[in-house]
């Protein structure tokens, strides 16, 4: 950002979160709380398989043995999950409130538009350097 700020100095960047689809703000919210409910059992040491009158997995098992290690998986595990569900990875460019290109409308890499851009920061130089000699 600061490359761009030195290279167009007129240049105005904004930014904002694009909210991810409802399903996957639902998800990452009951994740959230099953996180620390999970947390929570396996602190206190409390076994929810018996309470259904199942027998506990191993991994249960291995929990219990490795508490501390077990809730750092726990946590940074649905941490992932929890921010995959949240990022659209989602932009917009705009020249002048012009869209020049929106990933919100094209499922391909800005990469391939960069030369598009740059040819219209450029006109917009010239345009404005023409209009200083007049």
């Amino acid at each position: 950002m600061r490359v761009i700020s030195q290279r167009y100095p007129d240049i105005r960047i904004e930014g904002e979160n694009y909210l991810p689809q409802p399903i996957y703000r639902h998800i990452a919210s009951f994740l959230s709380i099953f996180k620390l409910v999970l947390i929570g059992l396996i602190i206190v040491g409390k076994d929810p398989f018996a309470f259904f009158g199942m027998q506990a997995p191993s991994i249960w098992q291995w929990g219990q043995e490795n508490k501390v290690y077990a809730c750092m998986m726990v946590f940074f595990l649905s941490n992932m999950i929890e921010n995959q569900c949240m990022s659209t990875g989602a932009f917009e460019i705009t020249l002048n409130d012009v869209p020049v290109w929106s990933k919100l409308e094209s499922a391909s890499s800005i990469s391939a538009e960069t030369s598009c851009i740059k040819a219209k920061l450029s006109i917009g130089s010239v345009a404005e350097t023409n209009e200083g000699l007049h």
